[in-house]
């Protein structure tokens, strides 16, 4: 059974730092697209960032260009979400998603195309 668990929300000033974890375990192999999204209260769930598997190709949303980061550590296979210079913006539940497909192939894929998701965590920009 596959599981997704992300963690490290929090509530930030503006400007500030955050780094999202989100660790997937149940796979029978690390051959699987990670995809981070976020969803604020209101509005749909947005593609944030993606890495593909195998060749580590990375893709950003527009809004989140030069601000964050995605990373993944095989070892423990586990993706990071490195978040800098926060806007109030950036509010939202941010969710991890898995699967094995052919995903992140050309940009941030739709959310429907992940089956694999986690619980959420939130993360608050305010003063």
């Amino acid at each position: 059974q596959v599981q997704v668990v992300e963690s490290g929300g929090g509530l930030v000033q503006p400007g500030g730092s955050l780094r999202l974890s989100c660790s997937v375990s149940g796979f029978t192999s690390d051959y699987y697209a990670i995809g981070w999204f976020r969803q604020a209260p209101g509005k749909e769930r947005e593609g944030v960032s993606c890495i593909r598997p195998g060749d580590g190709i990375k893709y950003y949303t527009e809004s989140v260009k030069g601000r964050f980061t995605i990373s993944r550590e095989h070892a423990d296979n586990t993706v990071y979400l490195q978040m800098n210079s926060l806007k109030p913006e950036d509010t939202a539940v941010y969710y991890c998603a898995a699967d094995p497909g052919r995903l992140c192939v050309v940009g941030v894929s739709p959310a429907s195309l992940y089956d694999h998701w986690g619980q959420g965590t939130q993360v608050t920009i305010s003063s």
